[in-house]
């Protein structure tokens, strides 16, 4: 390592260990993220100064984020982790919103926009889907009418996640009903609008991520129109890439609230026992935690070989989607195997018998099966992969 990344480490290892609350060490982000936790004093000061040093966002492009080169930006996460340290700049205006502001944004938008993403002091929500367009996004018939000076919006969403709690919104609107993908537009909107209502929708998994959003005669100021008029699907398969590159990132455990973070085969040893060898007791599971076990561990090289090989700023690609449907998989099979070494204890809902980590276990079980759905299904990423890799479409 260069003398000038050794020197970066020891000026992070020094600010961090300056200003990281030791309150909040080995904490999860998203305990905080909702509820009485966001008022955690130690959180709030910790959210301030990652957000004035710009390093919540450490790879941006100074004024916008930290300015940090890739190689950096990694040093950074190691020096997080171990501080036992969190990113508290989290959210869809920083997975999703923020990088496609970046391309399609007006100098303006970024001005106004960009300081609350980098400070997480403004949060968004995705309003894409609706009752009759899910995977067919196209099909979508939210309404801004053209009034002058500014849009009349009239429709409803689904799925919005989040939007119970969101200050902004980026939608996508129809803006002329004679064309498909040619007349959606892109539009951001300000959630305090009038004629805004959310309902949020109850989960089997127990939560209320997800919310039904009416708009109902809402105007939005023309300004607020990202990219040009009628064409909001380009922006709105950029957003689609950002989004689904952060869900094939391949992390150590699951992506829940409170998930148990110890590895699969330690909670099998816990619950199922050791043989004489130190191995897992049962032969068949212990077959099948090695399988999960190498999986999740090949996806992390392979992410970090993505990371790694990347020598430019032109973000993520087509190959998204298959980093989305093998993180999916993965999560999804460590799910159902800590249900099932949990045994009748990973069947708890509620109650004393059941630790967090037990309870947690069903509910994200049930919450993961989702994973498969939002952000493009499955079924889509692999039209994606045929079409945008593989090119199969082309020998028809």
């Amino acid at each position: 390592m260069s003398g000038d990344l050794e020197g970066f480490r020891a000026e992070a290892r020094a600010w961090i260990d300056a200003n990281f609350p030791k309150s909040l060490k080995d904490k999860d982000v998203l305990g905080f993220v909702e509820g009485a936790g966001s008022k955690d004093p130690d959180f709030l000061k910790w959210k301030a100064a990652m957000g004035e040093k710009g390093w919540g966002i450490a790879t941006w492009p100074k004024p916008w984020g930290g300015g940090l080169s890739k190689a950096e930006g990694r040093i950074l996460q190691e020096e997080l982790a171990r501080a036992g340290a969190f990113n508290p700049i989290t959210g869809m205006g920083v997975s999703m919103f923020g990088p496609t502001l970046l391309e399609y944004g007006t100098e303006e938008q970024k001005k106004r926009h960009m300081p609350g993403i980098r400070n997480a002091t403004v949060r968004w929500c995705q309003g894409y889907s609706e009752p009759g367009a899910g995977s067919d996004l196209a099909s979508l018939r939210t309404q801004a009418v053209d009034k002058g000076d500014h849009f009349l919006v009239n429709g409803q969403k689904i799925w919005t996640s989040g939007a119970q709690w969101a200050d902004w919104c980026f939608c996508l609107v129809r803006t002329d009903n004679t064309r498909k993908h040619e007349g959606i537009s892109f539009l951001l909107i300000d959630m305090k609008s009038p004629g805004i209502e959310v309902r949020p929708i109850k989960l089997i998994s127990g939560n209320s991520p997800f919310c039904e959003t009416f708009f109902t005669d809402v105007k939005v100021p023309k300004e607020n129109l990202m990219g040009p008029l009628n064409g909001g699907w380009t922006v709105g398969k950029r957003l689609l890439q950002f989004e689904r590159d952060g869900q094939g990132g391949g992390t150590r455990g699951a992506s829940f609230r409170g998930a148990d973070m110890r590895t699969l085969d330690e909670v099998a040893k816990h619950y199922v026992g050791s043989d004489g060898q130190g191995r897992i007791a049962d032969a068949d599971l212990r077959a099948r935690v090695a399988d999960h076990m190498m999986d999740a561990a090949a996806m992390r090289l392979t992410v970090q070989r993505m990371q790694d090989d990347a020598k430019s700023n032109q973000g993520p690609s087509a190959v998204t989607s298959i980093m989305k449907n093998a993180n999916v998989r993965v999560v999804q099979n460590r799910a159902e195997l800590m249900v099932e070494i949990m045994g009748f204890q990973g069947l708890g809902w509620e109650g004393a018998s059941y630790s967090t980590d037990e309870i947690n276990a069903m509910r994200n079980l049930l919450s993961g099966k989702a994973m498969s759905i939002y952000g493009g299904s499955n079924e889509i990423q692999t039209n994606i992969i045929a079409k945008r890799i593989l090119g199969l479409l082309d020998h028809q």
